[in-house]
């Protein structure tokens, strides 16, 4: 996505937007770029328009009035939506008992071939990597993780229209999750948000590609994320999220910055237990959030290695489990840990990204 552009009429568009109402837009075919990289493949086509919808459309006016935004343009953005049918049961959380396997997640992001694409974009925008440690103090092998694990560089970037996904999680989130409101609610933002930004581009709001659950480009950010986190790291007067790694960098070092990262600090440290004095209850209770600390932390019978046994800030116990057979791993994680999960609140997640970032920096060193 790019933004910053010169807006045209919203009359015009609006006028446009409403002729699309009923038809599929092909305007959101991914376009080639000049490194040839597809920004997505042919999108997933919705079914029922969003126009015929009473809430869709009431919807549309709150937004219109809360934010400014031209109504009939609104809501023929929101009209033009299409119901994505396989989006809400993506939604759903996995069957109760589903014990988690960490090795097996981490084997669906650390292979050969992403450890090699992630050599390469290091290469490529070494300079722009070292120029966004200096100014938000976030390193390159979590910068590398991060774009590595959401989309391989640029590789996999989703093929739902941003409209329909959003559209669909706002009008239609599925009501047997154990949190439909408070995600319905959420969503019903993200669409604002995404609303907003596009009537301030010269873009076509039903173009943009991403995720099925509205996430777009290289880092794939939410809408709200881009609006508050995204940077024109290269000066060029636009973001692009999708074409331009300097952009996406700076967007990624940022975030992180914007959530507490603190250069310098390890994100984990190896540790044992020390089975005699042993609380481990206690110890996950406050689950991935930083709250021993090193004194508490050892007294409670986790002890960290290394210079984790001198670390100043609070740590928190991570325990991830390795499937029925096998017993779970377990790391002490900092604030940092804590920072890269607000990207993605898993700590598999945050694991799988500090992993491929070591092997990608492993993989540049030989």
């Amino acid at each position: 996505m790019r933004f910053f552009l010169s807006t045209p009429s919203r009359a015009a568009a609006a006028a446009a937007l409403l002729a699309a109402c009923c038809a599929w837009s092909t305007g959101a075919v991914a376009q080639k770029s000049s490194n040839g990289r597809s920004a997505a493949a042919s999108p997933v086509r919705g079914s029922t328009p969003y126009a015929t919808r009473d809430d869709a459309m009431k919807f549309a006016d709150e937004v219109a009035e809360r934010r400014g935004l031209d109504r009939d343009w609104v809501r023929a953005t929101i009209g033009s939506a299409r119901f994505l049918p396989n989006v809400p049961r993506l939604m759903l959380p996995g069957p109760v008992g589903t014990v988690k396997n960490w090795q097996t997640y981490r084997s669906r992001f650390i292979d050969p071939v992403r450890i090699a694409a992630g050599v390469r974009f290091w290469r490529a925008n070494a300079d722009t990597l070292a120029r966004a440690e200096q100014v938000y103090g976030v390193p390159p092998e979590i910068i590398v993780g991060i774009v590595g694990v959401e989309t391989i560089y640029g590789r996999n970037m989703g093929n739902f229209r941003v409209i329909d996904a959003l559209a669909t999680l706002s009008f239609d989130f599925p009501e047997g999750h154990p949190r439909a409101a408070e995600r319905q609610a959420f969503f019903r933002g993200e669409l604002e948000s995404f609303l907003s930004t596009e009537s301030r581009t010269a873009d076509d709001p039903l173009t943009p590609v991403g995720s099925y659950a509205g996430a777009m480009g290289m880092p794939q950010f939410m809408p709200s994320s881009i609006a508050k986190y995204a940077v024109d790291f290269d000066g060029d007067s636009r973001i692009d999220l999708v074409n331009n790694p300097a952009d996406v960098i700076g967007s990624v070092a940022n975030y992180f910055k914007a959530f507490g990262w603190k250069a310098g600090m390890p994100a984990i440290y190896p540790m044992h237990f020390e089975e005699a004095r042993l609380q481990k209850a206690l110890l996950l209770a406050p689950d991935i959030l930083p709250t021993f600390s090193t004194d508490s932390f050892v007294a409670a019978g986790a002890v960290p290695e290394g210079d984790g046994i001198n670390h100043k800030g609070l740590l928190a116990l991570i325990e991830l489990q390795n499937g029925a057979d096998a017993p779970p791993t377990y790391v002490a994680g900092t604030r940092n840990f804590y920072v890269i999960t607000r990207y993605n609140w898993s700590s598999y997640y945050a694991m799988s990204v500090l992993d491929l970032g070591q092997e990608v920096k492993a993989a540049m060193e030989q």
